[in-house]
């Protein structure tokens, strides 16, 4: 992974071309890159099963 170091997702983030298996990515950075974001700094926005 090459060595960017803009960050973003309030400074949680790095920009890259490509990210991790295990980063998100939730917003494009100013240059056009993706915003990996790791997961401990992820939100927590599992999906909640509803039975109907």
């Amino acid at each position: 992974v090459s060595g960017s170091t803009e960050k973003c997702w309030n400074l949680h983030g790095k920009c890259r071309d490509t990210c991790s298996r295990n980063e998100k990515i939730y917003v494009f950075c100013l240059s056009g890159k993706l915003c990996c974001v790791k997961p401990k700094f992820q939100p927590n926005t599992s999906p909640q099963l509803i039975n109907t």
